[in-house]
Protein backbone atom coordinates (compact mmCIF):
# COMPACT_ATOMS: atom_id res chain seq x y z
CA UNK A 1 0.00 0.00 0.00
CA UNK A 2 0.78 3.04 -0.49
CA UNK A 3 0.51 5.71 2.52
CA UNK A 4 0.76 9.52 2.18
CA UNK A 5 1.73 11.92 5.23
CA UNK A 6 0.78 15.59 4.24
CA UNK A 7 1.43 18.40 6.08
CA UNK A 8 -0.93 20.00 8.50
CA UNK A 9 -2.50 23.40 6.81
CA UNK A 10 -5.01 24.31 9.39
CA UNK A 11 -3.73 27.15 11.20
CA UNK A 12 -1.19 26.52 13.95
CA UNK A 13 -1.14 22.75 13.46
CA UNK A 14 1.90 21.98 14.08
CA UNK A 15 1.52 17.81 14.79
CA UNK A 16 2.72 15.37 12.30
CA UNK A 17 0.79 12.04 11.81
CA UNK A 18 3.26 9.51 11.49
CA UNK A 19 6.96 9.51 13.24
CA UNK A 20 9.76 8.18 11.24
CA UNK A 21 10.12 4.99 13.27
CA UNK A 22 6.69 4.46 11.55
CA UNK A 23 8.12 4.72 8.28
CA UNK A 24 11.00 2.21 9.19
CA UNK A 25 7.91 -0.31 10.13
CA UNK A 26 5.73 0.56 7.20
CA UNK A 27 9.05 0.44 4.60
CA UNK A 28 10.02 -3.10 6.02
CA UNK A 29 6.88 -4.58 5.90
CA UNK A 30 6.98 -3.44 2.24
CA UNK A 31 4.62 -0.51 1.96
CA UNK A 32 5.70 3.28 0.57
CA UNK A 33 5.55 6.16 2.66
CA UNK A 34 5.14 9.66 1.05
CA UNK A 35 6.13 12.49 3.42
CA UNK A 36 5.54 15.95 2.22
CA UNK A 37 8.24 18.39 2.38
CA UNK A 38 8.26 19.61 6.37
CA UNK A 39 5.20 17.89 7.80
CA UNK A 40 7.12 16.85 10.86
CA UNK A 41 9.45 20.06 11.32
CA UNK A 42 7.25 21.23 13.89
CA UNK A 43 7.05 18.34 15.86
CA UNK A 44 11.08 18.19 15.96
CA UNK A 45 10.65 15.41 13.25
CA UNK A 46 13.25 16.71 10.04
CA UNK A 47 12.72 15.29 6.53
CA UNK A 48 16.06 13.64 7.17
CA UNK A 49 14.52 11.73 9.60
CA UNK A 50 11.87 10.63 7.40
CA UNK A 51 14.25 9.90 4.30
CA UNK A 52 16.38 7.66 6.75
CA UNK A 53 13.93 5.41 6.95
CA UNK A 54 12.69 5.04 3.58
CA UNK A 55 10.14 7.62 3.16
CA UNK A 56 9.96 9.71 -0.23
CA UNK A 57 9.55 13.44 0.27
CA UNK A 58 7.26 15.21 -1.86
CA UNK A 59 7.21 18.57 -2.27
CA UNK A 60 3.49 19.33 -2.65
CA UNK A 61 0.33 17.51 -1.02
CA UNK A 62 -1.34 17.20 -4.77
CA UNK A 63 1.50 14.57 -5.08
CA UNK A 64 0.35 12.63 -1.81
CA UNK A 65 -3.00 12.51 -2.25
CA UNK A 66 -2.99 11.80 -5.99
CA UNK A 67 -0.43 8.59 -5.17
CA UNK A 68 -1.86 7.57 -2.12
CA UNK A 69 -4.19 4.53 -0.81
CA UNK A 70 -4.39 5.55 2.48
CA UNK A 71 -4.15 9.65 3.51
CA UNK A 72 -3.11 10.06 7.22
CA UNK A 73 -3.52 13.10 8.83
CA UNK A 74 -4.07 14.52 12.63
CA UNK A 75 -7.03 17.07 11.73
CA UNK A 76 -9.93 17.08 9.69
CA UNK A 77 -9.24 17.89 5.88
CA UNK A 78 -9.28 21.63 5.18
CA UNK A 79 -11.41 22.40 2.13
CA UNK A 80 -8.55 22.84 -0.32
CA UNK A 81 -7.46 18.82 1.01
CA UNK A 82 -11.12 17.73 0.07
CA UNK A 83 -10.85 18.52 -3.04
CA UNK A 84 -8.12 16.01 -3.55
CA UNK A 85 -9.48 13.38 -2.20
CA UNK A 86 -10.44 10.25 -4.45
CA UNK A 87 -13.09 7.97 -4.45
CA UNK A 88 -12.60 4.36 -2.58
CA UNK A 89 -8.97 6.48 -0.81
CA UNK A 90 -9.12 5.96 3.13
CA UNK A 91 -8.69 8.90 4.87
CA UNK A 92 -7.69 8.28 8.79
CA UNK A 93 -7.87 11.23 10.73
CA UNK A 94 -10.00 12.87 13.83
CA UNK A 95 -12.69 14.16 11.84
CA UNK A 96 -15.25 15.81 14.05
CA UNK A 97 -18.30 15.45 11.55
CA UNK A 98 -20.81 16.32 14.06
CA UNK A 99 -19.34 19.79 14.17
CA UNK A 100 -19.34 20.87 10.56
CA UNK A 101 -22.13 19.97 7.98
CA UNK A 102 -20.15 21.55 5.29
CA UNK A 103 -17.28 18.83 6.07
CA UNK A 104 -19.31 16.04 6.41
CA UNK A 105 -21.00 17.11 3.00
CA UNK A 106 -17.13 17.49 1.26
CA UNK A 107 -16.12 14.01 2.64
CA UNK A 108 -19.64 12.40 1.01
CA UNK A 109 -19.24 14.02 -2.07
CA UNK A 110 -15.31 12.60 -2.68
CA UNK A 111 -16.63 8.95 -2.19
CA UNK A 112 -13.78 8.30 -0.18
CA UNK A 113 -13.55 6.12 3.01
CA UNK A 114 -13.58 8.27 5.74
CA UNK A 115 -12.24 6.49 9.69
CA UNK A 116 -11.97 8.92 12.12
CA UNK A 117 -9.92 8.42 14.81
CA UNK A 118 -12.39 9.91 17.63
CA UNK A 119 -15.09 7.38 16.75
CA UNK A 120 -12.73 3.88 17.31
CA UNK A 121 -13.69 2.33 20.15
CA UNK A 122 -12.76 -0.81 21.99
CA UNK A 123 -14.75 -3.64 23.52
CA UNK A 124 -14.94 -1.88 26.84
CA UNK A 125 -16.05 1.06 25.69
CA UNK A 126 -12.43 3.03 25.65
CA UNK A 127 -11.73 5.52 23.06
CA UNK A 128 -8.14 5.06 22.45
CA UNK A 129 -7.25 7.52 19.95
CA UNK A 130 -9.11 10.03 21.33
CA UNK A 131 -8.06 9.40 25.20
CA UNK A 132 -4.10 10.44 24.41
CA UNK A 133 -5.42 13.88 23.33
CA UNK A 134 -7.94 14.32 25.86
CA UNK A 135 -5.03 13.52 28.52
CA UNK A 136 -3.34 16.74 26.95
CA UNK A 137 -6.45 18.90 26.47
CA UNK A 138 -7.20 18.62 30.03
CA UNK A 139 -3.90 18.99 30.88
CA UNK A 140 -3.67 22.46 29.04
CA UNK A 141 -7.47 23.02 29.90
CA UNK A 142 -6.35 24.28 33.81
CA UNK A 143 -2.87 25.45 32.35
CA UNK A 144 -4.78 28.10 29.88
CA UNK A 145 -7.31 29.16 32.07
CA UNK A 146 -4.89 29.94 34.95
CA UNK A 147 -3.32 31.84 32.62
CA UNK A 148 -6.26 33.93 31.37
CA UNK A 149 -7.58 34.65 34.65
CA UNK A 150 -4.40 37.24 34.68
CA UNK A 151 -5.70 40.44 34.63
CA UNK A 152 -3.26 41.58 31.79
CA UNK A 153 -4.91 38.98 29.64
CA UNK A 154 -8.49 40.40 30.37
CA UNK A 155 -8.95 38.04 33.51
CA UNK A 156 -10.43 38.29 36.65
CA UNK A 157 -6.82 38.52 38.24
CA UNK A 158 -7.00 35.36 40.29
CA UNK A 159 -4.25 33.24 41.42
CA UNK A 160 -5.94 29.92 41.55
CA UNK A 161 -3.89 28.48 43.73
CA UNK A 162 -4.27 31.16 46.32
CA UNK A 163 -1.66 32.32 49.03
CA UNK A 164 -1.20 31.81 52.73
CA UNK A 165 -3.75 33.76 54.02
CA UNK A 166 -6.35 34.41 50.74
CA UNK A 167 -8.75 31.75 49.28
CA UNK A 168 -7.88 29.50 46.47
CA UNK A 169 -9.80 29.98 43.14
CA UNK A 170 -12.75 27.56 42.68
CA UNK A 171 -12.61 25.22 39.18
CA UNK A 172 -16.02 23.74 37.76
CA UNK A 173 -15.15 20.65 35.92
CA UNK A 174 -18.33 19.25 33.89
CA UNK A 175 -17.29 15.61 32.86
CA UNK A 176 -15.67 12.98 34.64
CA UNK A 177 -13.89 11.11 31.60
CA UNK A 178 -10.26 11.93 30.15
CA UNK A 179 -10.37 15.24 29.97
CA UNK A 180 -11.91 16.23 33.42
CA UNK A 181 -9.52 13.59 35.28
CA UNK A 182 -6.71 15.10 33.71
CA UNK A 183 -7.86 18.95 34.74
CA UNK A 184 -8.95 17.89 38.21
CA UNK A 185 -5.68 16.56 38.66
CA UNK A 186 -4.02 20.15 37.49
CA UNK A 187 -6.51 22.19 39.57
CA UNK A 188 -5.65 19.93 42.41
CA UNK A 189 -2.09 20.18 41.93
CA UNK A 190 -2.43 24.15 41.65
CA UNK A 191 -4.28 23.92 45.07
CA UNK A 192 -7.84 25.49 43.39
CA UNK A 193 -11.17 24.45 44.74
CA UNK A 194 -12.07 21.70 42.67
CA UNK A 195 -15.92 20.66 41.95
CA UNK A 196 -15.95 17.28 39.42
CA UNK A 197 -19.31 16.83 37.86
CA UNK A 198 -20.60 13.62 35.90
CA UNK A 199 -24.03 11.97 35.64
CA UNK A 200 -22.34 8.34 36.08
CA UNK A 201 -22.42 7.79 40.00
CA UNK A 202 -19.57 4.99 39.32
CA UNK A 203 -17.20 7.25 37.79
CA UNK A 204 -18.56 9.94 40.76
CA UNK A 205 -17.40 7.11 43.30
CA UNK A 206 -14.28 5.95 41.54
CA UNK A 207 -13.37 10.10 40.96
CA UNK A 208 -13.59 10.98 44.72
CA UNK A 209 -11.46 7.61 45.61
CA UNK A 210 -8.32 8.51 43.84
CA UNK A 211 -8.68 11.97 43.59
CA UNK A 212 -6.95 14.60 46.59
CA UNK A 213 -9.27 16.10 49.18
CA UNK A 214 -9.86 19.63 47.32
CA UNK A 215 -11.63 17.55 44.95
CA UNK A 216 -15.25 17.31 44.90
CA UNK A 217 -17.86 15.25 43.10
CA UNK A 218 -21.01 16.01 42.64
CA UNK A 219 -23.65 14.61 39.91
CA UNK A 220 -24.20 16.61 37.02
CA UNK A 221 -27.89 18.14 36.78
CA UNK A 222 -28.75 21.60 35.79
CA UNK A 223 -29.38 22.72 39.42
CA UNK A 224 -25.46 22.08 40.17
CA UNK A 225 -23.97 23.18 37.33
CA UNK A 226 -25.99 26.79 37.50
CA UNK A 227 -25.37 27.20 41.15
CA UNK A 228 -21.61 26.14 40.78
CA UNK A 229 -21.00 28.40 37.49
CA UNK A 230 -21.84 31.44 39.37
CA UNK A 231 -19.67 30.50 42.02
CA UNK A 232 -16.74 29.50 39.64
CA UNK A 233 -13.66 31.60 38.49
CA UNK A 234 -12.51 28.70 35.97
CA UNK A 235 -15.25 26.54 33.92
CA UNK A 236 -13.54 23.46 31.99
CA UNK A 237 -16.16 21.97 29.93
CA UNK A 238 -15.03 18.35 28.84
CA UNK A 239 -18.49 16.07 28.15
CA UNK A 240 -18.03 14.19 25.03
CA UNK A 241 -20.86 11.91 23.10
CA UNK A 242 -18.90 9.95 20.81
CA UNK A 243 -18.86 10.76 17.10
CA UNK A 244 -21.91 13.36 17.93
CA UNK A 245 -22.83 16.73 19.03
CA UNK A 246 -21.83 17.69 22.54
CA UNK A 247 -24.74 19.10 24.98
CA UNK A 248 -25.18 22.52 25.00
CA UNK A 249 -24.84 22.47 28.91
CA UNK A 250 -24.26 26.64 29.76
CA UNK A 251 -27.44 28.56 28.45
CA UNK A 252 -26.51 32.13 27.96
CA UNK A 253 -28.60 32.77 31.16
CA UNK A 254 -26.55 30.88 33.14
CA UNK A 255 -23.36 32.54 31.91
CA UNK A 256 -24.76 36.09 32.85
CA UNK A 257 -24.22 34.77 36.68
CA UNK A 258 -20.80 33.83 36.13
CA UNK A 259 -18.72 36.76 37.84
CA UNK A 260 -17.09 38.86 35.65
CA UNK A 261 -13.56 38.09 34.26
CA UNK A 262 -14.35 34.52 34.75
CA UNK A 263 -12.57 32.04 32.13
CA UNK A 264 -14.29 29.08 30.51
CA UNK A 265 -12.32 26.67 28.05
CA UNK A 266 -14.65 24.49 26.14
CA UNK A 267 -12.38 21.27 25.39
CA UNK A 268 -15.50 20.09 23.93
CA UNK A 269 -15.69 22.46 20.78
CA UNK A 270 -14.02 20.04 18.66
CA UNK A 271 -17.69 18.71 18.55
CA UNK A 272 -19.45 21.54 18.59
CA UNK A 273 -18.96 23.35 22.16
CA UNK A 274 -21.00 22.68 25.26
CA UNK A 275 -22.32 26.08 26.00
CA UNK A 276 -25.03 28.34 23.89
CA UNK A 277 -22.28 30.60 23.20
CA UNK A 278 -19.14 28.40 22.44
CA UNK A 279 -17.72 29.41 18.62
CA UNK A 280 -14.63 27.90 17.30
CA UNK A 281 -11.07 29.66 17.65
CA UNK A 282 -8.21 29.05 16.49
CA UNK A 283 -4.28 30.05 18.68
CA UNK A 284 -4.30 33.23 16.50
CA UNK A 285 -6.87 34.34 18.39
CA UNK A 286 -7.93 32.11 20.96
CA UNK A 287 -10.22 33.89 23.04
CA UNK A 288 -13.65 36.49 23.16
CA UNK A 289 -15.59 37.13 25.57
CA UNK A 290 -19.58 36.72 25.65
CA UNK A 291 -21.59 38.23 29.25
CA UNK A 292 -18.45 39.34 30.87
CA UNK A 293 -16.44 35.87 30.75
CA UNK A 294 -13.64 35.28 28.58
CA UNK A 295 -13.94 32.40 26.22
CA UNK A 296 -11.63 30.06 25.42
CA UNK A 297 -12.34 27.84 22.42
CA UNK A 298 -9.66 26.77 20.03
CA UNK A 299 -10.55 23.38 18.13
CA UNK A 300 -7.18 22.26 17.82
CA UNK A 301 -5.32 22.51 21.51
CA UNK A 302 -3.06 19.74 21.26
CA UNK A 303 -1.20 21.67 18.30
CA UNK A 304 0.18 24.16 20.67
CA UNK A 305 2.85 21.39 22.12
CA UNK A 306 3.04 19.29 19.27
CA UNK A 307 6.40 17.30 20.15
CA UNK A 308 4.36 15.84 23.21
CA UNK A 309 0.95 15.52 21.39
CA UNK A 310 2.72 14.20 18.61
CA UNK A 311 4.51 11.45 20.37
CA UNK A 312 1.29 10.94 21.98
CA UNK A 313 -0.78 10.45 19.24
CA UNK A 314 1.00 8.04 17.05
CA UNK A 315 1.56 5.79 20.19
CA UNK A 316 -1.69 5.19 19.60
CA UNK A 317 -2.60 5.46 16.40
CA UNK A 318 0.12 3.52 15.16
CA UNK A 319 -1.14 -0.23 15.34
CA UNK A 320 -4.04 0.65 13.38
CA UNK A 321 -2.23 2.60 11.12
CA UNK A 322 -0.38 -0.10 10.53
CA UNK A 323 -3.07 -2.93 10.36
CA UNK A 324 -5.18 -0.89 7.74
CA UNK A 325 -1.69 -0.88 5.83
CA UNK A 326 -1.04 -4.65 6.26
CA UNK A 327 -4.81 -6.06 5.71
CA UNK A 328 -6.32 -3.07 4.06
CA UNK A 329 -9.31 -1.71 4.88
CA UNK A 330 -12.01 -4.85 3.88
CA UNK A 331 -9.87 -7.27 6.12
CA UNK A 332 -8.80 -4.57 8.93
CA UNK A 333 -12.15 -3.70 9.31
CA UNK A 334 -13.75 -7.48 9.68
CA UNK A 335 -11.39 -8.68 11.96
CA UNK A 336 -11.27 -5.66 14.19
CA UNK A 337 -14.54 -4.36 14.91
CA UNK A 338 -13.10 -1.17 17.61
CA UNK A 339 -11.65 -0.36 13.78
CA UNK A 340 -14.93 -0.77 11.73
CA UNK A 341 -16.61 1.53 14.29
CA UNK A 342 -14.22 4.29 13.42
CA UNK A 343 -15.62 4.24 9.57
CA UNK A 344 -18.18 7.68 9.44
CA UNK A 345 -18.79 7.76 6.06
CA UNK A 346 -18.09 5.55 2.95
CA UNK A 347 -18.78 5.49 -0.75
CA UNK A 348 -20.81 9.17 -0.13
CA UNK A 349 -22.90 7.36 2.81
CA UNK A 350 -23.19 8.53 6.45
CA UNK A 351 -22.46 5.15 8.37
CA UNK A 352 -22.52 6.27 12.28
CA UNK A 353 -25.34 7.64 13.72
CA UNK A 354 -24.20 10.41 15.83
CA UNK A 355 -23.07 12.14 12.19
CA UNK A 356 -26.82 11.29 10.41
CA UNK A 357 -28.31 12.41 13.71
CA UNK A 358 -26.15 16.35 13.54
CA UNK A 359 -27.44 17.14 10.62
CA UNK A 360 -30.84 15.09 9.94
CA UNK A 361 -29.18 12.53 6.98
CA UNK A 362 -29.43 8.93 6.45
CA UNK A 363 -28.16 6.58 8.71
CA UNK A 364 -26.84 3.39 7.29
CA UNK A 365 -25.31 0.61 9.17
CA UNK A 366 -21.47 -0.12 7.57
CA UNK A 367 -22.74 -3.95 6.77
CA UNK A 368 -25.21 -2.51 4.71
CA UNK A 369 -23.39 0.21 3.08
CA UNK A 370 -20.34 -2.14 2.39
CA UNK A 371 -23.42 -4.32 0.75
CA UNK A 372 -24.66 -2.22 -0.95
CA UNK A 373 -21.74 0.01 -2.80
CA UNK A 374 -19.94 -3.52 -2.82
CA UNK A 375 -16.50 -2.22 -0.92
CA UNK A 376 -15.80 -5.67 0.32
CA UNK A 377 -16.04 -8.80 -1.07
CA UNK A 378 -15.77 -11.30 2.13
Amino acid sequence: MIIGVPKEIKKHENRVSLLPVGVENLTNAGHTVLVQKNAGHSSGFPDEEYTKYGATICETAEEIFNKADMIVKVKEPMPEECALIRPGQIVFTYFHFASSEELTRAIMDSGCIAIAYETIQEKNGSLPLLTPMSEVAGRMSVQLGARYLQRERGGRGILLGGVPGVDPGTVLIIGGGTVGTNAAQMAAGLGAHVYILDTNLERLRYLDNVMPANVHTMMSNAHNIRDLAARADLIVNGVLLPGAKAPKLITRKTLKTMKEGSVVVDVSIDQGGGLETSRPTDHENPTYVEEGVLHYCVTNMPGAVPVTSTIALTNATWPYTLELANLGFCNAIKHHPSLAKGVNILDGVVTHPGVASAFDLDDTPLEAAIEAKGTCKF
